[in-house]
């Protein structure tokens, strides 16, 4: 059993709770984001803009995938427009972010989804398309649709074993970890709370460590959670 699982270690709650107060506080201004504030306000999400932000990030920086983002939803505003274009337009458009396999997925899910009147709203439906894997699924979902699914992916995994000074091999601890993150989602605030939903969203969503958590040097005063002087390891 490890700590955070633990009745002696600092409980799950906890550490939800300050990595929502941090992304309350702190989350990016991102064209393709909700804010906190807004979702408050009942703002949702867009599901298209979502899966594709989640589709061009994947081996790819914001910096790098917000410009093609943005050219995306400017030539093709909807899924169904994104369906109906030429498959070399698209192909064409996603020169320069690489992984080419990607875009070729990306038009065939585009397709199959305006085939299905829409996108499917749970972990379970989104994972059946292509392109679309555990991570991206549950990302999605969490985002888009609230559902209360945990999002693991390498960042998750890397900054849980550091927290936590998991020094077994990952492919031995990639079950525990995804168990001990699905621990820390939120249970006490339900999906009909858009504001809660959106928090929960961001837990899942890998979102303050991939600013602070940067071995060796990470900038470790800001870090939402608990470290040294608590019961936790420092990382």
């Amino acid at each position: 059993m490890y700590p955070l699982m633990s009745n002696t270690h600092t409980p799950g709650a906890e550490i939800s709770a300050n990595i929502l107060r941090w992304y309350d506080a702190s989350a990016r201004s991102l064209p393709w984001r909700v804010s906190p504030q807004d979702r408050a306000e009942g703002v949702k999400p867009n599901p298209y803009h979502v899966w594709l932000s989640e589709i061009m990030l994947q081996q790819t920086t914001i910096p790098h995938a917000t410009r093609y983002f943005l050219d995306f939803v400017k030539r093709w505003p909807t899924i169904e427009d994104l369906a109906s274009a030429p498959r070399d337009d698209i192909m064409n458009a996603w020169a320069g972010l690489g992984y080419y396999s990607r875009a070729r997925n990306l038009y065939a899910c585009a397709q199959e989804i305006a085939a299905q009147g829409g996108f499917p709203e749970t972990s379970a439906g989104l994972i059946k398309l292509p392109g679309i894997g555990p991570y991206t699924s549950g990302a999605i979902a969490a985002i888009a649709f609230n559902e209360q699914v945990a999002a693991v992916d390498g960042n998750v995994e890397r900054v849980t074993t550091r927290l936590l000074a998991m020094d077994a091999p990952l492919p031995d601890i990639k079950k525990d970890i995804k168990a001990i993150v699905e621990n820390w989602v939120p249970e006490d605030r339900p999906p009909v709370d858009a504001a809660a939903a959106a928090r929960r969203a961001k837990l899942r969503h890998r979102a303050p460590y991939r600013r602070l958590c940067r071995a060796p040097r990470s900038p470790c005063p800001p870090c939402p959670a608990p470290r040294a002087g608590s019961s936790l390891p420092a990382c």
